[in-house]
């Protein structure tokens, strides 16, 4: 990220950005500042955007060779179009005599480090990951944004509001806005205040959940899943928290495999003990195999939902399902 601040900084562009990975809110935020940085607001003459597995490669290829009308660059958005994970050898040949002014974004969930394009994109361009961020990376974002506000939260209940909001990104902006909203004038925010409003429920449904899925309880699942969205949980903050749970559970074992007591798993785990006891118990009900069975599916729902091929809603609905089937 520090080399695409650096190139707004000093307004010097690759023709080629490919940015992937599973940080959908970091992707977005640089992805708005390029554009920022590249065409006006009210340009519509010199930004296309071009978004699923039906863009039409030659009309891009064309574009990219074009030159600007009246500005300094063209900019081009490919959004999930595919074409970042594998390109045919004419489309390459033809990025090849885009525009020097010209710069197109690629984004993708992922990518095949051996393919053509990538091979092509890392040359004459710039490739960025952006994976999940850990906690400390979070809670120095989170504080930074308390900080704009005028806010501030002490450690151990950043820690707490963490592991109740989970790891995404968009979730946790959305419950800060809400919490920096519920405390008004009051500058700090407390752990009363916390289980006063954010989703401890959500945390606290999505661990009931599991165990039901565990015992194979589908009509309890699906229910506790309405639930959740009449809160207004979106789908996607969901499926992040079962994937954050079957991950943690999978650390639960493998420390108990090592004879870790409570208080080592919660240490290493950065949770507190009685969550590490409750962790502990739930993942009895799982063996290694069906836990990471159960991420692959995550995975290829969160790729399903994010490449159009289904609804978010319908596609964790049809995940729990999956999951919770005899």
């Amino acid at each position: 990220m520090k080399k695409i601040l650096e190139d707004i900084k000093t307004n010097t562009y690759e023709r080629f950005y490919l940015f992937y990975g599973e940080e959908k809110y970091m992707i977005s935020q640089m992805k708005n500042q390029l554009k920022k940085a590249l065409v006006s607001e009210d340009d519509t003459m010199n930004y296309s955007y071009f978004e699923g597995k039906k863009a039409d490669s030659v009309e891009i290829a064309e574009l990219a060779k074009t030159l600007p009308f009246f500005s300094d660059h063209r900019f081009i958005i490919l959004d999930e179009t595919g074409l970042g994970k594998k390109s045919d050898d004419s489309f390459i040949e033809a990025l090849k005599e885009a525009s020097d002014t010209s710069v197109l974004l690629f984004i993708e969930d992922s990518v095949d480090k051996r393919s053509k394009i990538y091979k092509f994109l890392s040359k004459e361009g710039h490739v960025v990951c952006f994976e999940s961020a850990g906690d400390k990376e979070l809670s120095r974002w989170l504080m930074s944004l308390l900080k704009k506000e005028g806010k501030q939260m002490s450690s151990s209940t950043m820690r707490s509001f963490l592991y109740r909001c989970g790891s995404d990104m968009y979730t946790l902006k959305n419950e800060l806005e809400k919490l920096i909203s519920y405390v008004g004038e009051r500058k700090e925010i407390t752990i009363h205040d916390l289980e006063q409003l954010t989703s401890s429920q959500t945390t606290n449904q999505i661990f009931v959940m599991l165990e039901a899925i565990a015992r194979k309880q589908r009509e309890k699942v699906l229910t506790l899943y309405y639930d959740l969205i009449e809160l207004r949980e979106s789908p996607f903050g969901i499926l992040a928290l079962l994937v954050r749970q079957c991950n943690q559970l999978l650390q639960v074992k493998d420390l108990d495999r090592l004879g870790k007591n409570n208080g080592m798993i919660a240490k290493q785990m950065k949770v507190p003990v009685f969550v590490a006891g409750k962790l502990k118990d739930q993942a009895k009900l799982f063996s290694m195999e069906t836990l990471r069975n159960m991420l692959e599916l995550c995975t290829k729902t969160d790729e399903a939902i994010k490449t159009g091929k289904i609804s978010d809603r319908v596609g964790v609905e049809l995940l729990l399902i999956e999951f919770s089937q005899k």
